[in-house]
């Protein structure tokens, strides 16, 4: 049966602008804080923030059997833990609640709505693990004829399983906390290692899903279940010290060049309202394992852009990614990996077959050989400090409204610049 809640004919009472990310096919979740009160759940429509908290307490949501004073909490934790027959009867009583044709509840909108522009979002999730992935083709093939130009590009393990490592969660940070120039080890062409803040602070444009409970620890997820733990997506920048990386990465990989800081969108749109936009993901070949063999394999249609310092340096898609988010899944927990809810799984850089394409700036200058030109007229290889960068990505077509994931945004502050806050 096809799903009310993503209906494109569903207009909702608060309104909406034709080009806003947040219809009433979207309701992406968030924590918000506004006028003095503490964070709390909050959706998003139009220009507006659902109060999920007072609809909760309201008795809105008792069908769904939600314990109350959940969406009193300060992250979407305890929603993420009670599973996706609760996270489904939450959005189909705010679907319907919001629609031209819902009576309301008995609260006038003034009790449960607040103005985007009068709150303050918070990181949505307190994530216990964090998984960042190497899953484009396209990528991974860029990479590898920079640093290993008289070998082949991919590694031979990479088209047999989703290359990933675990990252550091506790440095993860929500849409608009400054990054800090990190300092590190590197190594010059002609000389002995130095410690001093990296000289190619990089960006990745990625695409992360964030999970539910996954079960016990020894029972991995089938490929086939994976997508009933994802409850929704955020976009990722992966920043990345290139230098840093360069010298410490072999023989163990990603370590301080990765794990000063990661940038999230604060809006969680939830994989139902992107139903729309599932597309056949990219032939693998040769053909993957039975453990991560899923037929329809589906990807996204979602499109994707980097701007810096308001030049836009990137439009790409992630439909294009090799591996998928079931597959990243159910190879995580095959070794019998128990995933929590929270936890958060990037894709990788997301690149496209284009020049255009290119989701970082090691690829885009070709490691730094060759500058990118910005609308201001300056040149850049890597990122200066005080340069901002906003990753943006919506799903459009003719036939269902726009769904969108608000911004993630982050400008480089000067090395020994303090603590940042989220």
């Amino acid at each position: 049966m096809t799903d009310p809640t993503v209906d494109p004919a569903l207009r909702s009472w608060v309104p909406v602008d034709r080009d806003s990310d947040f219809p009433i096919q979207n309701l992406p979740f968030g924590v918000f804080s506004s006028a003095g009160r503490a964070p709390r759940v909050g959706v998003g429509i139009g220009g507006e923030i659902v109060d999920v908290s007072v609809l909760s307490d309201a008795g809105v949501f008792d069908d769904a059997s939600v314990p109350a004073g959940l969406f009193s909490a300060a992250t979407l934790n305890p929603f993420l833990e009670l599973g996706k027959s609760a996270w489904d009867s939450v959005r189909r009583e705010l679907s319907s609640l919001l629609a031209d044709t819902a009576r309301g509840p008995s609260l006038p909108p003034e009790a449960f709505l607040v103005p985007m522009a009068d709150a303050q979002m918070h990181l949505p999730v307190d994530v216990g693990d964090y998984v960042d992935f190497y899953s484009s083709l396209e990528h991974a093939t860029n990479v590898g004829r920079l640093f290993r130009p008289d070998e082949p590009p991919l590694l031979p393990n990479w088209r047999h399983l989703p290359v990933g490592y675990h990252g550091r969660s506790s440095s993860i940070v929500v849409d608009g906390t400054p990054i800090v120039r990190p300092s590190g080890q590197r190594k010059p062409p002609d000389g002995d290692p130095v410690f001093g803040p990296t000289r190619r602070l990089d960006i990745e444009l990625e695409v992360g899903f964030i999970t539910g409970n996954g079960g016990a620890l020894g029972v991995p997820i089938s490929v086939d279940d994976a997508e009933d733990h994802i409850f929704g997506l955020v976009l990722v920048n992966d920043w990345s010290a290139r230098d840093i990386q360069a010298w410490e990465y072999r023989p163990l990989g990603p370590f301080l060049g990765k794990s000063f800081a990661t940038s999230i969108s604060p809006w969680v749109v939830p994989l139902q309202a992107l139903a729309p936009y599932r597309v056949t993901a990219p032939t693998q070949d040769p053909p993957v394992l039975p453990y991560l063999t899923i037929e329809p394999n589906r990807g996204i249609d979602m499109n994707l852009t980097v701007d810096l310092n308001g030049t836009t340096i990137t439009t790409t898609n992630f439909r294009h990614m090799y591996w998928t988010m079931a597959q990243q899944l159910a190879h995580v927990t095959a070794n019998g990996a128990n995933v929590r809810a929270g936890d958060l799984f990037a894709s990788g850089t997301v690149s496209g077959p284009e020049a255009t394409a290119l989701g970082s700036l090691l690829e885009m200058t070709r490691n730094g050989v060759e500058p990118i030109r910005l609308d201001d007229g300056s040149n850049r290889t890597f990122l200066e400090d005080g340069d901002r960068i906003t990753l943006r990505g919506w799903c459009t077509s003719d036939t269902a409204p726009r769904i969108g994931f608000g911004s993630c945004r982050g400008v480089v502050a000067p090395a020994g610049a303090g603590p940042t806050s989220s």
